[in-house]
């Protein structure tokens, strides 16, 4: 979180190597995503697009080049092909044979099967569902990062299992404990399998997805690559924020890390609060949304004097935007704590403002004691805290925030209504 220098654990590479069963039943080493028939496909995913109720984008890795990989899609008795680009890429040391696919022409609220096909081999059949115009249910989760990742994994079974009546999900940062670790991407994969191969996925960049296996700060080249995001329009910060619509509500997906990343491409918070300003200003949804890694507070560390309570440096630059572009909800995430601070504006508790939800924690990094009350807090979760996820559930009237225990015991509620 911010201690970036030093690793919190020593993340278990023998476990990892050596192919042990993780929390959720899932082994780690072997062939270990969706497979069937003669084709086998590593980490299928399905990535949100700027709208989910016409189009997807499929990803997966394979452990050897494919000749000719195509998606292949029932459309109401038409199979259509959806030939894949080359997404390969090499991080720490790894060739990643990876392929991505663009598919479109969808038709609202329906269920499709698709499959993976090169020459004579293929996968067996996979669910592709597009959703309605009107009403969505997302899931929230938030700072994954794990010792072994079968926090995580518990979490996002439970969410999963609990809400089978989802759409799509979002993790707000950190999605790892290290981004240039790409064993560590490989269990978090493995453990969110059942939620990446039923839905569409919307991530978000964390400052843990910035580092190096040395704990300096490094370019994201393995999140950059594995999430092939909405085009954000600006070639030069491509999939590092972005934007969509689901349902009655139109997402903004900003970047934090200008702290880690402006002495490789600087720049990125002049480009994104322009862009930001275009994005929200066009959109004719029914609810803005703004979904962003680091906090918009500062919180007074307990037993420290030199980190006192006030707005963070994301706060000030951001705050004022979401207030002059009518911002109905903020989530956040970072600190590994939730609370509900209720409506801010210019700074300060006003009933007129966005919604802001800081969203705890998904994973097993825990700060307990840590942080003091801010005064903006309306709500803190139980202490010691626990890990946690949210539902995002709206349509055209009502917007309804819920956060959850990973047993289901729900915690905190808030209804918006237009």
């Amino acid at each position: 979180m911010f201690n970036k220098k030093i690793s919190r654990r020593n993340f278990i590479k023998g476990t990892l190597a050596s192919g042990i069963m993780l929390g959720g039943g899932l082994i780690i080493g072997c062939e270990n995503s969706s497979t069937s028939g003669t084709l086998k496909v590593k980490f299928l995913r399905q990535i949100i697009t700027k709208d989910s109720t016409s189009s997807r984008c499929i990803m997966w890795q394979s452990d050897s080049p494919l000749t000719a990989p195509t998606v292949l899609i029932d459309v109401d008795g038409d199979l259509k092909k959806f030939p894949a680009q080359d997404a390969a890429f090499t991080d720490d040391g790894m060739d990643f044979i990876q392929y991505v696919a663009q598919v479109d022409g969808l038709k609202p609220n329906s269920e499709y099967t698709f499959k993976i096909v090169d020459g004579d081999k293929s996968t067996g059949n996979f669910t592709l569902k597009t959703f309605d115009e009107n009403k969505f249910k997302g899931l929230i989760f938030t700072d994954s990062q794990s010792a072994d990742y079968s926090t995580w994994g518990g979490v996002a079974k439970s969410a999963f299992e609990k809400n089978p009546d989802a759409n799509f999900f979002i993790n707000l940062g950190d999605i790892v404990d290290n981004g240039e670790d790409h064993s560590q991407w490989e269990v978090w994969f493995t453990q969110a399998e059942s939620l990446l191969k039923s839905m569409p996925f919307a991530p978000v960049m964390g400052n843990h997805e910035c580092y190096s296996r040395d704990w300096q700060e490094r370019f994201p080249v393995s999140y950059l690559n594995l999430f092939a995001v909405p085009d954000n329009g600006d070639e030069t910060f491509n999939r590092r924020y972005y934007s969509f619509d689901f349902g009655a509500a139109h997402f903004a997906v900003l970047d934090s890390q200008w702290i880690e990343l402006d002495a490789f491409q600087p720049g990125v918070l002049d480009a994104e609060l322009y862009w930001l300003v275009d994005d929200l200003k066009a959109t004719k949804k029914t609810w803005k949304i703004v979904c962003v890694h680091r906090d918009v507070l500062q919180y007074k560390i307990n037993g420290r004097d030199d980190w006192l309570e006030g707005i963070s440096e994301v706060g000030v630059n951001f705050m004022p935007e979401f207030d002059a572009l009518n911002v109905d909800a903020v989530f956040t995430g970072h600190l590994h704590t939730y609370r509900n601070r209720g409506h801010i504006k210019n700074f300060e508790d006003n009933a007129s403002g966005p919604l802001y939800i800081l969203c705890g924690l998904s994973g097993d990094v825990r700060y307990n004691g840590l942080w003091a009350n801010h005064k903006l807090d309306k709500f803190v979760a139980p202490q010691p805290e626990t890990d946690n996820y949210l539902t995002l559930e709206g349509d055209d009237k009502t917007l309804t925030i819920k956060c959850f225990l990973p047993d289901g015991t729900a915690i905190d509620e808030v209804k918006l209504s237009k």
